[in-house]
């Protein structure tokens, strides 16, 4: 990891706290305002400019992990995030949508540095990438109406707009570019010119929108900082528990030592960028849904380093 990925979580607080005193300070509500959904758009673009389909064939070779995957990140943690919303955070429904968006998007880029730093297998994990993001374009329209109930006070058409703008959108203009670069100078040249410099483009348009959100929407976290603090046990029980899942389900199984870091990795991970861009496109009246999903990322990078150091696996132990 780069020291910009190991230093994230500091980073996403630093620019909140800077785009916070901005807000208070000086008049920039409404400018910022206007920065927020095309940096997040930016963003969400350069991830999948990253993305490579061409590993899905890998998810032949592991059947196991990824039925349980699938299990674990599009049934039982849905329900989890439902029932840690009604039960922790009943009374407040922007934190419960803001706490289902983030639960219910399986990752789409961290979980592979923090696989490979396990030593799990990456190409099971680079294969479950393309598969994860379908199904989560798919699915969160359906959660939010389903489990949010009257939480989520959005109609249908609503919802599936923003998804279309923030996630489609991005996936096939990412596509078209990597596709057309390919065609046009080959592969290599794609990477370096065009994949390259995405990857280095996704950590400062997050920090950009997160200081510009904090500076639209100041007052709002200056009056709410007390209800935000109510979505740590949600969270902290949510890291506890999927961890627990994923490696209890690997053991029963009896999977390789690799393929079980891949899978709690993969359970674990939260896609809390794309969740944010979701939430500012589909809940433009409602800012603190937006607000609580920038926690997400504050705990997310020090809880996957963290296991990431508990499940590694010895190089002996690989593929056994």
């Amino acid at each position: 990891m780069s020291l910009a990925e190991r230093l994230q979580s500091v980073l996403v607080t630093l620019a909140a706290l800077a785009g916070l005193g901005l807000g208070l300070l000086l008049p920039v509500g409404d400018v910022a305002g206007h920065v927020v959904l095309p940096a997040l758009l930016v963003m969400v673009t350069a991830v999948f400019v990253q993305m490579d389909a061409g590993h899905v064939g890998e998810v032949r070779r592991a059947g196991s992990v990824v039925a349980v995957s699938l299990l674990l990140n599009f049934v039982v943690t849905p329900l989890l995030a439902w029932a840690l919303g009604a039960g922790l955070l009943g009374d407040q429904p922007d934190l419960r949508i803001g706490l289902l968006l983030l639960l219910v998007t399986p990752c789409t880029d961290w979980y592979l540095i923090f696989t490979a730093m396990a030593r799990g297998h990456t190409g099971i994990a680079a294969a479950l990438l393309p598969v994860n993001l379908v199904l989560q374009l798919a699915l969160l329209p359906v959660y939010v109406l389903l489990l949010g109930g009257q939480a989520a006070m959005v109609d249908a058409g609503t919802l599936a707009e923003s998804v279309l703008l923030v996630l489609v959108v991005p996936l096939l203009l990412a596509t078209g570019l990597r596709v057309l670069a390919t065609r046009r100078r080959g592969a290599a040249w794609r990477d370096r010119t065009v994949v390259a410099p995405a990857s280095r483009l996704v950590l400062p348009m997050l920090y950009l929108a997160v200081l510009a959100m904090f500076a639209w929407q100041a007052r709002t976290v200056v009056a709410h900082a007390g209800d935000l603090l109510a979505l740590l046990a949600p969270l902290a029980v949510f890291f506890v528990l999927l961890p627990l899942l994923a490696t209890g389900a690997a053991r029963l199984l009896r999977l390789p030592a690799d393929q079980r870091v891949t899978l709690t990795m993969v359970t674990t991970a939260r896609n809390s960028p794309i969740a944010l861009a979701v939430a500012v496109a589909a809940f433009p009246d409602r800012p603190l849904i937006a607000v609580a999903l920038v926690v997400g990322p504050l705990l997310e990078l020090p809880v996957l380093a963290l296991i990431a150091q508990l499940v590694r696996v010895r190089p002996a132990a690989v593929g056994r």
